[in-house]
C-alpha cells in the first residue's frame, strides 16, 4: 500500500539513499533540503519499512543471515515476556475446606454459669448453644482486665499480631435475604 504523504520522487530518493547505506538522519536531511519538505527520521524509517527496504548496516549489529549463535540478551518483540504480577494479585492455591475447629479447647474447666448468675467480673465466654435445645452457659472465671473474658479465653479469641494487624484482615460481606 503506497502512502499518499510521500511523493513518488521522494520515495525514489529514499530508495537511492538507503541503497547507498546512508543513515536515516542523513537521508531525511538530504530529502528535506532537496525537496523543501520536513520529514522526520522516524517518518523515513517507517516509509522505508513499508517499501520493503532494508536499513543501512549499523556498527555492532549482526546481519540476519550471519551464522553462529544469536545475541539473546534482550527479548524479541514476538516472544512472550513474563510480567511481574504483584503478590496480592496472584491467584492463591485452591485448598479443600477443613473440618470446623472446636475452639473451646482451653485447658480450663468452665463453671457453666447462666447469664443471670454471672457477676460483673466473671468471664462471659459462652459454652453450648450449638444445637437447637442445647442450653448456653458461660465460663464464669475472673475476667482479664479490659476484656469480657478470662486470660485463657482472651488469648483464645485473639488472633496473632497487634490489634491493628488483626483489623487489617480482609473482610468479605455476605448478602442475606430479608425475611
Amino acid at each position: 500500500m503506497q502512502s499518499t504523504d510521500w511523493a513518488v520522487e521522494h520515495s525514489e530518493a529514499l530508495r537511492d539513499y538507503v541503497g547507498k547505506g546512508i543513515s536515516f538522519s542523513e537521508i531525511t536531511a538530504a530529502i528535506n533540503a532537496q525537496f523543501g519538505t520536513d520529514y522526520t527520521r522516524s517518518a523515513a524509517i517507517g516509509r522505508a519499512r513499508r517499501m520493503g527496504l532494508a536499513g543501512p548496516e549499523r556498527p555492532g549489529r549482526r546481519p540476519d543471515n550471519a551464522s553462529g549463535p544469536a545475541n539473546r540478551s534482550q527479548p524479541r518483540l514476538h516472544e512472550a515476556v513474563e510480567r511481574h504480577v504483584p503478590r496480592a494479585q496472584r491467584p492463591g492455591p485452591v485448598l479443600k475446606r477443613a473440618a470446623a475447629l472446636q475452639l473451646r479447647c482451653v485447658g480450663i474447666a468452665p463453671r457453666h454459669l447462666s447469664l443471670l448468675d454471672l457477676a460483673p467480673d466473671d468471664c462471659r465466654y459462652p459454652y453450648g448453644g450449638d444445637k437447637d435445645d442445647d442450653p448456653i452457659s458461660f465460663c464464669g472465671h475472673a475476667r482479664h482486665e479490659g476484656s469480657s473474658y478470662c486470660v485463657s479465653h482472651f488469648h483464645l479469641t485473639r488472633g496473632p499480631g497487634t490489634a491493628s494487624e488483626r483489623s487489617a484482615v480482609p473482610f468479605t460481606p455476605r448478602l442475606v435475604e430479608a425475611a
